[in-house]
């Protein structure tokens, strides 16, 4: 990937981001990829979105957080709260109108947090296997424990050799903003895509955050037979059509 430009903030952070700013009379929102842990944005749910996107002359913005894909910065001092202010940063500093924002696990996490500061330009939220909370949820207490320490924890990476870390300080930050125990103020429409055979996420935390969200429109889309990753060419297509509903 070659065609991305980096944007500095304030306090130094420099993010890596790719953007088209589509045809000005194509309407619609920009579309918004929050990529999930350890992710980036050369993934081929964003790279599709963006493809297609470029195709259809709409707006999009793909980022890599810093610490990680082109951005600078070290994983190890990723927080949420710094990731959305990167997020924010960029969507304040490169778009317009109205935004339709697009979380992947983490990022559907990540997606909340951003949407609560950006209501008044929001004309959805889309969540591909979204894990908020997943602090809680996700992790036994013998390792909150750890993480409450200070530690570092490691666990299996299916998706690659190295093993996964969650750093005490990325958890430190991650249990302030926890959201699915009481009501999520975000009343846009929303829509849920979740594979019942994700071993990473259960899918009853996407029907948790259906109930969470104070949206009197919200859909949950479940696939019998969908991993975590959801990067299957039939996933992306039930993607693509979920994002098509925004653009008319």
């Amino acid at each position: 990937m070659t065609d991305h430009l980096h944007h500095t903030l304030y306090d130094g952070r420099r993010v890596a981001f790719r953007y088209t700013h589509g045809a000005q009379d194509s309407g619609g929102p920009c579309l918004v990829f929050l990529p999930g842990y350890m992710s980036d944005m050369s993934g081929s749910k964003a790279t599709a979105l963006f493809a297609e996107a470029q195709e259809k002359g709409r707006a999009c913005l793909l980022l890599d957080y810093s610490g990680c894909g082109l951005s600078d910065g070290d994983f190890a001092e990723g927080m949420l709260s710094g990731w959305r202010d990167e997020v924010l940063a960029l969507v304040a500093s490169y778009t317009r109108g109205p935004l339709l924002l697009v979380g992947s696990s983490m990022g559907g996490w990540l997606m909340l947090l951003v949407a609560e500061h950006l209501k008044h330009r929001l004309a959805g939220l889309i969540g591909i296997a979204p894990a908020p909370d997943f602090t809680r949820w996700g992790y036994t207490e013998e390792q909150r424990a750890a993480l409450a320490a200070g530690e570092t924890i490691f666990e299996p990476n299916p998706y690659g050799p190295e093993p996964t870390p969650t750093y005490a300080k990325f958890f430190a930050d991650a249990e302030c903003h926890l959201r699915l125990e009481s009501g999520i103020a975000i009343t846009c429409p929303v829509r849920l895509l979740h594979g019942k055979a994700d071993a990473d996420v259960p899918w009853e935390v996407s029907l948790k955050l259906k109930a969470a969200l104070r949206s009197d429109d919200v859909q949950v889309t479940l696939i019998e037979d969908g991993d975590h990753r959801l990067s299957r060419p039939a996933d992306i297509a039930a993607l693509k059509a979920i994002v098509a509903e925004f653009y008319g």
